[in-house]
Formats: C-alpha cells, structure tokens, sequence
C-alpha cells in the first residue's frame, strides 16, 4: 500500500467526531495539502490497528464554500454522508461564529445551520428518485423493487435501499444487510436500511451501510426512509427517527430533505509519523 500525506508538523493531525454513534475522522486540509488514497483511509478506518471510523471526512476549501470528501471505512469513496456533515457544520459554525454555513460535496451544494439546543440541521437537497440517478441497473419502478420484500429505492448522493418491515427485531440485520449490499440492481452497491413504521411521524430503523456495515445511525439513511415512507404514503413529511445510536429528525420540504440532530467533537490527535511510513 502507498499514502502520501504533506503536511507542516509531525505527524498528521485529526479530529473524532461523532452524531448519534456514527463516527468519523475528519482531516482539515483547508491549510495544507494533504493526500489521502484509499489506502490510507483504509488503514485510518482499522478499529483494531488505525483509529477507525465509519466514514472519514476531509475539509479542502473551494473557490466559494468548503468542500467535503467522504470515504467508507474500506477506502472507497462516499459520495454523502449527512450526519459527517451535520459534525464538520457545527465544528466550523463554532470557530467562526457563523451559524448557517454553505458547503459542497459530491452530492452538490449542502447548506446547514443551527438549529438551536445544541442541535444541527444540514439540508441534503433533494431526492433521487428516478433510476438512472440512484443508480440502478436498468429501468424500473423506484418505489417498490422486484427484489423479495418490495423494497424502495433512493438517492441521497448515494444509493438507498429500504425495506419496510411489520416487527423490525425480527430481522437479522446485518446478515440481511450484507447480503443485499451488492444486489445486482445497485451497480454501484448500495446501503441497505430495514425500518418499521411506529405511527404516521415516528420510524424506527436499523442501517447497514456499504463499505461499513453496521452503524449505529446514518444521516443519508435516514433521509432515504423518510422520503421512501412519505412515497409510500406510510407517514407525513415530518418524522422522528429512532437508530441504534439515537434519535434523528428529518423534515421533506420544498428546498431539500432536512436532518436535525446532535454532534459531538470527541477529541482531536495526530497520526504518528511511524504509523504513516508503515504504509508507504
């Protein structure tokens, strides 16, 4: 493996961050250059070995915004990821003292603000609905897939897979998970959610995501569920969301899907210059 990393200091610095359990690396490379390969987010994401992580986060800034890339814990690139957002808006909204910030990311133009009690809302924009943008392998009815179970297919930036389930403690997830992950329908594979309707503004749901596994929440899965329950006509626009890691709530108006929930900033360290040439 190779990883090329410039920097100023000793050693590449950090941040832990984490909303509702689902945890992330974020690097600022707003300063500096900073190369990540896959490689090297591949071994950052080592729970046992690296610092791990479900996703990782890298802050560069743009000609007018700051611009975020996603990588999954196995080095692959994600194109969103909701909840990494919603941290690295209340990280810069707090240094700043800004409290509505506009970013990018492969998804496009995400905008966030404060939404007060220490939570932090982040627009995720609108849906995929349409095959061809989720991705999917061919052309076909997005709302309920000819997969066993019916489920709905969604784009948040990435591609969604949802099913809706009467008793969700009977699934076992990630077997059913991993084992829908890389359905051929999905050629660029997909997050698999399993969710059960409580009443018409409350879901509860559990998250496999690709290149992951199991997490313990996820801001672009809970999007996708709420939007699948609203097209399915399961709930209203506005719900509650109950995840492993918490609770999350998800709002589908006109401007975009909204996300509002809590971030927490664990603690910021350094790589070790001896970990970064074990990779070289």
């Amino acid at each position: 493996m190779a990883a090329m990393c410039h920097f100023n200091d000793t050693g590449l610095p950090f941040m832990k961050m984490h909303g509702l359990g689902n945890d992330f690396v974020v690097v600022d490379a707003r300063a500096q250059k900073i190369d990540i390969t896959p490689a090297l987010a591949e071994a950052l994401g080592d729970r046992h070995r690296g610092v791990g992580f479900d996703q990782l986060a890298v802050m560069t800034q743009g000609r007018q915004a700051l611009h975020l890339t996603f990588y999954n814990a196995d080095g692959s690139i994600a194109g969103a990821c909701g909840n990494a957002t919603r941290c690295i808006a209340r990280h810069v909204m707090d240094e700043s003292g800004a409290t509505d910030l506009h970013l990018t990311t492969d998804r496009g133009d995400l905008w966030a603000r404060d939404a007060g009690a220490g939570l932090t809302s982040v627009n995720m924009g609108q849906p995929q609905l349409k095959w061809d943008e989720i991705p999917l392998a061919h052309e076909m009815d997005t709302l309920e897939l000819p997969i066993e179970g019916a489920p709905t297919a969604t784009g948040m930036g990435n591609p969604h897979c949802t099913f809706f389930v009467d008793d969700l403690d009977a699934v076992n997830v990630p077997a059913f998970g991993a084992a829908h992950e890389h359905h051929p329908l999905y050629p660029e594979r997909t997050n698999v959610q399993v969710a059960q309707i409580v009443a018409e503004d409350h879901i509860r749901m559990k998250v496999w995501e690709r290149g992951v596994g199991m997490t313990l929440a996820s801001g672009s899965s809970s999007c996708a569920v709420a939007v699948a329950a609203t097209r399915r006509g399961l709930t209203g626009r506005q719900v509650t969301i109950d995840l492993d890691g918490g609770q999350m709530s998800v709002d589908w108006r006109d401007d975009g899907v909204w996300m509002t929930g809590p971030t927490q900033h664990v603690f910021t360290g350094r790589l070790t210059e001896s970990f970064l040439e074990s990779l070289r």
